[in-house]
């Protein structure tokens, strides 16, 4: 059984989910980021890339937890797999908000600020993007051959 696949959750929109890429449209509500999470590892999971499934699923986790908390509206999610083994996992994470996400240190008393530091230090490479509604943030993770 895949990992939180016996749990019911919501998605707007499913654009596709079959060949070298998925996409899902979240709501913007509390259950995006359970959702966002069980959609990337069960599709990775599929895709046999286990290898990176935990990574992933943690760094769009936090960009859609970003999402949620500054922007309102639909939250979009797409994965591109890599062509054969090895090379690069693209994953993006979209809203609604025109304004990019602001890296920034966090205080170790802080309780939030990580997320972006974390994006930037456990992948590839990463950035941002306007959108026609919007902007896209994205990061790249290399899939071991």
């Amino acid at each position: 059984m895949k990992p939180d696949m016996d749990v019911a959750w919501e998605v707007i929109g499913v654009i596709d989910t079959e060949g070298d890429r998925a996409d899902w449209t979240f709501p913007a509500d509390p259950g995006a980021v359970r959702a966002a999470r069980a959609a990337v590892r069960g599709r990775l999971c599929d895709w046999k890339l286990d290898s990176v499934a935990d990574i992933t699923t943690l760094l769009v986790s936090e960009l859609v937890t970003n999402a949620l908390r500054h922007a309102t509206g639909p939250i979009g999610v797409r994965l591109v797999r890599p062509a054969g083994l090895g090379g690069v996992l693209l994953v993006e994470v979209s809203d609604p908000l025109p304004d990019p996400p602001r890296e920034r240190v966090a205080r170790p008393e802080d309780e939030s600020g990580r997320g972006l530091q974390l994006v930037a230090h456990s992948s590839r490479r990463w950035g941002t993007r306007p959108g026609a509604t919007g902007k896209t943030v994205w990061f790249e993770l290399a899939v071991p051959g």
